[in-house]
């Protein structure tokens, strides 16, 4: 796929908009679903780029509907079983061909429930300051890339889309949902990201950490919504690379979007380092070319399928 035919925002005129991500667009279907359509945005430092990755919507979709149907016996989702091409009029399947759900309508929980397996990117820059990660005491002598001893919870309060998310503790979780409820979401996360990640591992991947989103249905039940275990939402890393970096105390090689972090952190505008804020610098083609390579292989890689 060219960067000119690349889907930056959707803009369907049969569907009323509700609200634009930082990757979807989310339209109303009637009062109890949605259209949920993954663009080819990126955003990094939660700045959104003005540069398009050309496929990533649709690679995102295929991994996320690859998880969804592997982990569903572990918690309840969000999709409908219903084609997202039935709900748009004819002219507007090209925007979403490929690259959106049909999904229930939820009540969202406000919280990011983040699962770490190893020890990277704020987390490892916590653990330096503190010996651990929003409140789990972690052992001494962990390096950058270090694998923990046991998966650990570190939820993050959900920010506005240009906000940065914050790291809470899982006491202001017990806070803001319950303590019933916050037991479940951990008890979840765990659990999906462990059977996640041992998967992935017998393809040669590793899952360092990942975030999930929840929201209730009109049963008060928990369900998981959103995308799950993308390169967006996670950070994958091809093992062969793992224990050389790990030796040198580096970032290991990555299939998410950790290429474009590094581009940025090492552009000087006028000089200087980018202060992450918008707008982000522009994107140099190869980069977005190199990184969109860095997905399909991801996709290729973990399902076998071919990336559309």
């Amino acid at each position: 796929m060219t960067a000119s035919s690349a889907l930056h925002t959707s803009s369907l005129h049969s569907l009323p908009l509700l609200a634009r991500g930082k990757v979807r667009d989310n339209y109303a279907v009637g009062s109890d679903r949605l259209l949920m359509v993954a663009s080819d945005r990126l955003s990094a430092f939660d700045v959104i780029l003005g540069e398009p990755i050309a496929g990533k919507g649709k690679i995102l979709t295929q991994m996320a509907l690859f998880w969804f149907d592997k982990l569903g016996h572990l918690c309840p989702n969000h999709l409908t079983g219903q084609a997202p091409e039935s709900v748009v009029s004819a002219d507007e399947l090209p925007q979403i061909e490929g690259r959106s759900m049909l999904v229930k309508r939820l009540k969202p929980i406000p919280v990011e429930a983040v699962v770490r397996g190893y020890l990277a990117g704020s987390g490892w820059q916590e653990y330096q300051a503190s010996q651990s990660v929003c409140g789990v005491p972690l052992p001494a002598g962990l390096k950058n890339a270090s694998k923990l001893p046991e998966p650990i919870f570190t939820p993050a309060a959900k920010a506005e889309v240009g906000e940065h998310d914050e790291n809470i503790s899982y006491e202001q979780v017990e806070k803001i949902v319950g303590p019933q409820l916050a037991d479940q979401i951990r008890r979840v996360s765990i659990a999906i990201y462990q059977a996640a990640a041992q998967y992935a591992l017998t393809q040669g991947i590793i899952i360092a950490d990942t975030k999930f989103e929840f929201g209730l249905d009109e049963n008060g039940t928990l369900t998981l919504m959103d995308e799950v275990l993308t390169p967006d939402s996670s950070r994958y890393w091809p093992i062969e690379g793992y224990e050389a970096a790990f030796a040198q105390g580096a970032n290991p090689p990555s299939y998410d979007k950790q290429f474009v972090r590094d581009w940025l952190e090492a552009v000087r505008i006028h000089g200087k380092p980018w202060d992450k804020t918008p707008p982000a610098p522009a994107l140099p083609p190869e980069v977005a070319a190199r990184t969109a390579a860095k997905y399909r292989e991801a996709l290729e890689r973990l399902t076998g399928a071919v990336a559309g």
